[in-house]
């Protein structure tokens, strides 16, 4: 998977917000929030050019947090998901 390009995590009055930059990716009928896990995932894969699996999402996790394999496999799958039905990873 990918991330799609104009979309940057942003603090914004202390909440991870997912912001559209560029006239194709606006869409003002959803803001895209992202929790603590999530928006450390984000970051990580944009540092790394975008292309992401969801073994590499769940390695991150393991690094980052006290989580075992299969929890951070399992949870980085619904991340995927999440970021796909989103429409900020294809």
């Amino acid at each position: 998977m990918k991330t799609k390009k104009g979309f940057n995590l942003r603090s914004i009055c202390g909440e991870q917000i997912i912001v559209a930059e560029g006239i194709e990716n606006i869409d003002f009928s959803k803001i895209i929030s992202m929790n603590e896990s999530s928006a450390y995932l984000w970051r990580r894969v944009q540092e790394g050019g975008g292309e992401f699996t969801p073994e590499l999402l769940a390695g991150l996790l393991t690094e980052e947090y006290d989580v075992d394999q299969a929890t951070a496999l399992a949870d980085a799958q619904t991340v995927c998901r999440q970021w796909a039905d989103a429409g900020i990873a294809e």
